[in-house]
């Protein structure tokens, strides 16, 4: 990794030892607040958690803020398997796992919420919901693009016997009552051997709700300007501050701003809270974000930011205002991080997600081997798993949450395996068997690993660190690589190896449509081939003669192997038309439509189901989407594609009505399907063959991880 003059960055500033009141840490890397639904039904802390937090220290970080622990439990939660700390009866394990943190030399925080307006738990009991006032009705477009099940899991408390939706507008008692709640929580957290607690003034919950002129339509002193609005809260620093003491760390999370919200929190508005959290006792802010919650979209606006550095210069805004360290926070990369402490913009920085993708990213960065982090792709699963209140997951590290089922140990008995396929299923498969002392030589009939993940890292930028990475830890781990080599069984069997492991893909059907196999109609794979110039008879079929010759021009520099020059050039050229019809929404579809509309294609999209790309996490579903509709996408559901013309298609609506689609270019993005063949063939000479990945049915990057991991584990 490089900082911004291209010298190789030390990280010295990021891995600098910090200090939040009285509380020293070893370097400035803090493991984000996150909800993991990893606690018990009963809200205790069970093994699985506190395997969850152990690895993240071990891995390096200096400060671990365990997410959303509800102060009144089980009113105020908002997840089913939410952490508790309500009650003493919490405290064994809570002291148990600040017994593991701290043997790790990291320190450890907890997250003192109450969900208030979104406790969906008190939905599920029949509890009315503690709101500042009541709340208007407002419809959102959060559950448009969902399936019935995804619908079903994300509004499951509803499905309570006891179910029912009320506000409940606090009184004088109530908040009183709350900020004793909180004082308790805090209390608790510090006889368990806590080191710090962060008070949750954000995300929409009850104390942010105060402070948003949108959720608060008070008449009373908790009502009408900042300082009213942000009472409520100060309350609760000060109570939290008495119980404690003075030299107990208190942090505070706020909204630097609402985005998507009339009349929200705005950026000055927050800055003027810093400075007044920091007056009642605050050691430390954490600078965060909020959005419209009604809105698919505006969820990776905020909390979860897309864009990277999202929140930089809202940290930085606020750091101008106060004295205490502030603590910045939303897809910052480790040199920018580095940066922005040595340049006085923030003290801290928090990561969430590339800790679930690599726990061991601080020791990594301390031990200068950058080349081993795993990278985040920021596919949203981990959260996506929270919105159907399922636990945390990810897709590039299938140990998050499980990390006792993926503990990779050396095999006693070494083994001769061929991987067959350079997709990410062979590659992580590969890259662990050798972790584990086999002897692994991997065969990939094309000349570069990454498969049909290679063609995804044009379509999603983020892809192309995960192709990196593979390729480089087959190096760094001894596997024989061979590309350009494809493998029969024949060759499988004189090669004797003890295992054979299929990674080759899925495989396609062929459409059943008249006018497929016109030259103007590709698959993916055929598209992928006329990009990376890794086919010269698809280009001969396909291509008219100049066509053909660019990219040869650009297979002969060796544009085609580099993933970011190739993906800057189709901006300018691409061997397709102006008009483009995808003949498939599911999740390969709708990323080749992303990336055909952002090239100033005109695209269509036709889909046969009633839900696009189901296979995406939600988020990233609700953003993908939302941009393509702003490009002017249409996006045709529960349409079927009956015949292909020279310039045209033509399909039949759900209704039976008939329409056609102008199109010079035709993309057929379904029929993807499992690809037995080669492990058959294989398994007949009698050999031992395991199927992993694609091959398999589609899994997709998910899939292909988690198939390998275990395959690897037990082999």
């Amino acid at each position: 990794m490089h900082d911004s003059k291209g010298q190789r960055s030390s990280f010295r500033h990021l891995l600098s030892p910090g200090r939040i009141g009285s509380m020293e840490l070893r370097n400035r890397i803090i493991m984000a607040p996150m909800g993991s639904n990893l606690a018990e039904e009963d809200g205790r802390l069970g093994e699985r958690i506190k395997r969850y937090y152990e690895a993240r220290a071990a891995g390096g970080a200096g400060l671990l803020i365990m997410g959303v622990a509800a102060v009144a439990y089980p009113r105020g939660a908002c997840n089913p398997n939410q952490v508790a700390i309500s009650d003493d009866s919490f405290l064994p394990d809570l002291q148990d796992l600040a017994e593991r943190v701290h043997a790790h030399g990291a320190k450890l925080a907890v997250q003192l919420q109450h969900a208030g307006k979104v406790a969906t738990q008190d939905i599920a009991a029949g509890r009315p919901l503690w709101v500042p006032s009541e709340l208007p009705m407002k419809n959102g477009d959060l559950l448009n693009d969902l399936s019935d099940e995804e619908i079903a899991g994300l509004t499951s408390y509803f499905m309570n016997p006891t179910a029912a939706l009320a506000y409940h507008a606090m009184t004088a008692d109530d908040i009183e009552a709350l900020e004793t709640m909180f004082a308790d929580a805090a209390d608790r957290a510090r006889r368990a051997g806590f080191d710090a607690v962060e008070i949750h003034g954000a995300h929409g919950y009850i104390l942010s709700s105060f402070l948003s002129p949108a959720t608060n339509k008070r008449r009373d002193d908790y009502g009408g300007s900042l300082e009213n609005r942000a009472r409520l809260l100060l309350e609760v620093v000060r109570a939290v501050r008495a119980r404690l003491g003075d030299d107990f760390p208190i942090c505070c999370r706020l909204d630097a701003k609402e985005f998507a919200t009339e009349n929200g929190i705005s950026v000055e508005d927050a800055r003027r809270t810093a400075e007044l959290v920091e007056e009642a006792g605050v050691d430390a802010v954490h600078v965060s974000a909020y959005a419209d919650p009604l809105s698919g979209a505006a969820f990776t606006q905020a909390p979860l930011v897309h864009e990277p550095g999202g929140y930089v210069e809202l940290a930085a805004g606020i750091k101008r205002r106060i004295n205490v360290p502030v603590i910045a926070v939303g897809r910052i990369e480790p040199e920018q991080a580095d940066r922005l402490i040595s340049e006085g913009r923030a003290d801290f920085v928090a990561m969430a997600r590339k800790l679930l993708a690599d726990p061991e990213l601080p020791n990594k960065l301390s031990s200068g081997r950058t080349a081993d982090l795993r990278p985040c792709i920021y596919c949203y699963t981990c959260v996506s798993r929270i919105f159907l209140n399922d636990h945390t997951r990810c897709a590039v590290n299938p140990a998050t949450g499980r990390e006792a089922e993926f503990e990779i140990v050396e095999t006693g008995r070494s083994k001769k395996v061929i991987v067959i396929g350079g997709g990410p299923a062979g590659m992580e498969a590969a890259r662990i068997l050798a972790l584990r002392g086999h002897d692994v030589a991997l065969y990939e009939r094309r000349r570069r690993l990454g498969g049909t993940l290679f063609f995804s890292s044009l379509l999603c930028e983020e892809n192309a660190r995960l192709v990196e990475y593979l390729g480089g830890q087959l190096e760094a781990g001894g596997v024989k690589v061979h590309l350009d080599c494809a493998v029969s069984a024949e060759m499988v069997k004189a090669l004797d190896p003890d295992v054979v492991v299929v990674a080759v893909g899925a495989g396609h059907a062929k459409p059943g449509i008249k006018g497929a196999d016109a030259s103007h109609v590709l698959s993916g794979d055929e598209l992928r081939a006329l990009i990376d110039g890794s086919d010269k008879k698809v280009a001969a079929d396909k291509l008219p003669l100049r066509h053909r010759a660019m990219l040869g021009l650009g297979s002969m520099l060796g544009v085609s192997d580099r993933i970011s020059l190739a993906r800057e050039l189709t901006r300018h050229w691409m061997p397709i038309g102006k008009r483009v019809a995808v003949i498939g929404g599911g999740l390969v579809g709708i990323e080749m439509a992303d990336f055909l509309s952002e090239r100033g294609r005109d695209v269509t999209v036709l889909e046969e189901g009633r839900v696009l790309a189901p296979q995406m996490a939600l988020p990233r579903r609700w953003r993908v989407l939302a941009a393509l509709r702003e490009r002017g996408v249409a996006l045709m559901t529960s349409t079927k594609v009956e015949e292909i013309h020279k310039d045209s298609l033509c399909y039949l609506g759900d209704g039976g009505e008939q329409g056609r689609v102008a199109a010079d270019s035709v993309i057929f993005a379904a029929g993807i399907e499992a690809n037995p063949r080669l492990a058959r063939e294989i398994e007949a000479l009698g050999l031992e063959v395991r199927s992993i990945g694609d091959c398999e049915g589609p899994g997709y990057i998910e899939g292909a991880i988690l198939d390998a991991q275990r395959l690897a584990i037990a082999l």
